[in-house]
């Protein structure tokens, strides 16, 4: 029952982080941008999300979906470390939280 809970909430949260992403807002482009990748890299990243968000929906693909989730998870982090843009680890601490205990309630 938590591994279920778990998995759909971190469903949801690729799944809104992916739509935001892909829509791309001018101000998150300019966020992209300041940390070094191409402007369209937001929508890069919002499809990869958003892939993450199908594979963990189902119980055939969702080990690669937390996989695919934590390597993405991974790469934001280091960016915002690397750009010392500290609050950014925040939301990315409670996605990789999700993730884990994902993992571990299976």
């Amino acid at each position: 029952m938590l591994h279920t809970i778990f998995i759909w909430l971190v469903f949801a949260g690729f799944a809104g982080a992916g739509l935001f992403n892909a829509i791309g807002p001018a101000a998150q482009q300019e966020s992209f941008v300041r940390w070094g990748y191409p402007r369209w890299w937001c929508r890069t990243t919002g499809l990869l999300e958003l892939a993450t968000a199908a594979l963990v929906a189902f119980p055939a693909t969702q080990t690669a979906g937390l996989i695919t989730g934590a390597i993405i998870m991974a790469a934001a982090a280091f960016t915002v470390v690397r750009h010392r843009e500290l609050s950014h680890l925040v939301p990315i601490g409670v996605f990789v939280a999700g993730i884990v205990a994902a993992s571990v309630t299976s």
